[in-house]
């Protein structure tokens, strides 16, 4: 039996949410999350969220700023219209409910700098908001909950959802392939999906006017990332198999500071705290960012990351130190609460010693391809957020600009497919889909080959495919994932699918894409640096695109 909706919508991030919270006003929503429905990459943003909010700052400097960390491969229209509609995005969020820090004098308006309105009622007069300063931003502009603005924004965002009853969250749920009706004999049209009841061990078919990718980023292709164990590429594998086309994999951006700590998960170390004066040191203390860039600490994270991939590589340490000791304790503790406490937890006083941090997989620059509404180059499907290549990144994103285009591009969207369901064809009946057949497959007794295959994918990528690259890894590394999808191509026919399964065959499929991506561009350019072909070259500039069936290859601007 199918489930029919207006929209089906797969992940529950900041991208997902407030699309639906939107979306909810046009029609009939079903929201799929492969755990509970807090769990998103969205939870654990610790900076916060870019918006031109303060005198003194402007939409031409945080578009500039966006630029020049892109590396030459944002395009400048998705720039724009992102930093312009970022403040009207921060009201919706203060309107129903989102707790920003503020400060606690109010500064006067500035000359034309900001919009008359945030939206939500809230004119700039009114934006007493506290702003980080990140690096490669060129002002204050981060507006935050203290060290925890993700968990802040999706507690504000499922509340609203609560309310809205046209909205059906499905949780321990997972996509297995999207349902495009050109397999059945039909037009080339996304119609919705095929999910796993987690629970149940029970495939559903869920049909949908819309399909909506916001799956978020896929970290755990690398052995170390901060990403929760969710980020498995799922939208991005999903759609490529579905003929979707992808762009700009070889851009995975690395935080260049997690904790370092062999007993504990990789636990991010916002950049805000080199915002507040964070000095980057080696393990006898001398600071070393000033020999890399001029900027030391606030360059972009692709230069802070490769400098503490260099000096680790250069001295044969395990991790460099990030000091903040310098500032009052209350400032730290008051600024960064949930860093002091998490850090507290393995023996480390922030305020009074130093952090040992490393770099870590953090943010995907590229995914599917979009347009400026999140369409993707098939009908009926939709991708917003991290899952999404929309054109705001280009070659590194920049700072805090993930939440605003999680934000921007769901209420776009939203907005576009209220537009079309004005002139929907409500009498129009679903597509006859035959229900999910599992054939002649049974019960696995061989769990260890998701296990040991899961484990090869991630060690191959961090050492062939991480922060510096070569020919050769990039080579090593496509021949080995070849085999691992045979492997995993078998074990999907023989046997009940699984969410630990369906996990290896997405990260598989992401570390393919990464490859073929990172394989086409001979040069070094943003977080794609390669030592074969170490300088930028102008005539790259351009996006990687790579279809199936279709091996990546530059297109044009």
């Amino acid at each position: 039996m199918s489930i029919t909706c207006d929209y089906l919508v797969l992940g529950s991030g900041i991208a997902g949410l407030s699309f639906a919270l939107e979306a909810a006003a046009h029609g009939d929503v079903v929201l799929v999350t492969k755990r509970s429905r807090d769990e998103s990459n969205t939870k654990y943003a610790q900076g916060g969220i870019a918006a031109v909010l303060a005198a003194g700052d402007s939409f031409a400097a945080h578009t500039k700023d966006t630029l020049i960390a892109g590396a030459g491969l944002s395009h400048e229209v998705v720039v724009e219209l992102c930093v312009k509609e970022g403040p009207d995005r921060i009201g919706m969020l203060r309107q129903i409910g989102a707790r920003f820090d503020k400060k606690e004098d109010t500064e006067p308006k500035g000359d034309g700098a900001a919009p008359a309105s945030t939206g939500g009622g809230r004119g700039v007069d009114d934006v007493d908001l506290d702003l980080h300063l990140e690096g490669g931003h060129s002002a204050r502009r981060i507006a935050h909950a203290k060290d925890m603005t993700g968990r802040e924004v999706e507690r504000a965002l499922l509340e609203a959802i609560a309310a809205q009853p046209r909205v059906r969250i499905l949780e321990e749920h997972m996509a297995i392939d999207l349902i495009t009706l050109a397999k059945y004999g039909g037009p080339e049209i996304c119609a919705g999906a095929f999910v796993l009841d987690v629970g149940a061990g029970r495939v559903e078919t869920v049909l949908a006017r819309a399909t909506v990718l916001a799956t978020g980023g896929a970290g755990k292709v690398y052995l170390y990332t901060t990403n929760p164990d969710i980020a498995s590429g799922d939208g991005v594998a999903m759609a490529y198999r579905a003929g979707a086309e992808v762009a700009n994999m070889e851009f995975y951006q690395f935080h260049p500071t997690a904790l370092f700590n062999p007993t504990a998960k990789t636990f991010l170390i916002s950049e805000a705290l080199r915002g507040e004066g964070a000095v980057l040191r080696l393990l006898d203390g001398t600071p070393f960012m000033k020999s890399h860039d001029p900027r030391a600490e606030l360059a972009p994270r692709d230069i802070v990351a490769r400098a503490i991939d260099f000096e680790m590589k250069r001295t044969g340490a395990e991790h460099v130190l990030l000091d903040i000791t310098d500032k009052k304790p209350s400032f730290v503790k008051d600024r960064f609460p949930g860093i002091y406490a998490e850090c507290l937890r393995y023996g480390i006083d922030i305020t009074a010693q130093p952090i040992p941090v490393v770099p870590a997989a953090h943010f995907l620059c590229g995914g599917v391809s979009t347009d400026l509404e999140g369409r993707t180059t098939i009908p009926g499907l939709w991708a917003i957020g991290e899952t999404a290549c929309t054109g705001l990144h280009g070659a590194n994103r920049l700072a805090s600009n993930s939440l605003l285009e999680g934000l921007v591009f769901g209420h776009r969207a939203a907005l576009a497919l209220g537009e079309e369901s004005k002139t929907r064809d409500r009498s129009k009946g679903w597509p006859e889909v035959p229900d999910w057949d599992v054939g002649q497959a049974g019960t696995s007794d061989e769990a260890v080959v998701i296990t040991q295959n899961w484990d090869e994918v991630r060690r191959l990528m961090w050492n062939y495919v991480g922060i510096v690259r070569s020919d050769k890894r990039l080579k090593r590394a496509a021949r080995r994932i070849g085999l691992l999808q045979e492997e995993i191509a078998e074990y999907y026919w023989k046997y009940f699918v699984t969410r630990d399964f369906l996990e290896l065959r997405n990260i598989a499929t992401v570390a393919q894409l990464i490859v073929e991506c990172a394989t086409a561009r001979r040069e070094s350019r943003g977080l794609h640096y390669t030592i074969d072909y170490t300088a930028l070259d102008p005539a790259q500039a351009r996006d990687t695109v790579v279809k199936r069936g279709v091996p990546a290859h530059p297109r044009g601007r």
